[in-house]
């Protein structure tokens, strides 16, 4: 199995050529062309839904496959037309045009419907291009550990691999909050990080990435010590408030949200005062940088 580039949630290191690859509009998995469209507002891949079943069963109509396959599994037929969304691709015409398309979530839905051989190969290549998700879905323990991998290739201490790998545990227990209270994922889930994280750093998500000069990247795999230990005490603070509210649903869990960002925030203009540095930071462990910044 070969990819022509890795991308983020949890990436490898990526050369110059690879990072402008990765702003193209085409993925390359053993060799075959696959359409994907960047989304900015969700910051999510897509890829076409037809481009993948033809990796998977080698059929020379995979269009006409899939109608067959959503027709043999309603159930499957049900999930794509709620999930996958039409979007915009380029055809083999050169004309954009409306494809059915999803994110690695939800194209692993669909290959495990296809029996193939290569449906594990893709299913790892996605968890690569894709969205980091796909790998907690497919198996935890792995996604754990190739995350950890991918913080050592870049050069990053121990202790911080521990705070990020905290960070997200804290992080997983909050968004379990939000499952098991009405909190609908990915764009719901999203509006209330961004609350969170407006009130501890004074910066929406994208406002901070813009900082840091990143684009598809993972904020949090690249935030400083002091970034990643307020933005935990930030959810943490939000997710005991919201068990003490019993908050459900999204309306409502805008309130711990605030609340427990403002804690966070409290706690980072204290210590700013303190010392005279400011924690939110425009450093970020971009390839070349990581080194640098631990020197």
């Amino acid at each position: 199995m070969t990819a022509t580039f890795v991308n983020t949630g949890k990436q490898s290191p990526t050369t110059k050529n690879e990072t402008l690859q990765m702003k193209t509009k085409l993925a390359i998995f053993e060799g075959r062309k696959i359409r994907r469209h960047w989304d900015k507002k969700t910051e999510t891949w897509y890829f076409s839904v037809v481009d993948i079943i033809s990796v998977l069963t080698e059929s020379t109509n995979p269009t006409d496959y899939l109608k067959k396959l959503r027709k043999r599994d309603p159930e499957l037929g049900r999930y794509i037309g709620t999930n996958c969304p039409q979007v915009e691709m380029v055809s083999e015409t050169g004309k954009n045009r409306k494809v059915l398309a999803g994110n690695p979530e939800h194209l692993f839905r669909i290959i495990q419907s296809i029996p193939s051989k290569k449906a594990e190969p893709i299913k790892i290549w996605l968890a690569k291009v894709g969205y980091e998700r796909i790998q907690e879905v497919s198996d935890p323990e792995k996604a754990l550990n190739r995350s950890r991998s991918y913080w050592q290739r870049m050069g990053l201490s121990q202790k911080w691999i521990q705070q990020r790998m905290m960070g997200q545990e804290i992080r997983n227990k909050l968004t379990d909050y939000w499952k098991n209270n009405e909190v609908k994922e990915q764009d719901e889930y999203a509006i209330l990080t961004n609350i969170i994280h407006q009130e501890w750093s004074d910066l929406s998500v994208k406002e901070h990435k813009n900082l840091k000069s990143l684009e598809t990247e993972n904020l949090r795999d690249h935030m400083t010590d002091a970034e990643l230990v307020f933005t935990a005490l930030a959810e943490l603070s939000t997710r005991q408030i919201a068990e003490t509210m019993q908050t459900k649903g999204l309306e409502k869990n805008k309130t711990p949200a605030k609340k427990g960002g403002r804690i966070a925030k409290n706690a980072r203009l204290e210590l700013e005062q303190k010392t005279g540095r400011k924690v939110v930071s425009k450093e970020n462990y971009l390839p070349g940088n990581a080194r640098k910044r631990l020197k």
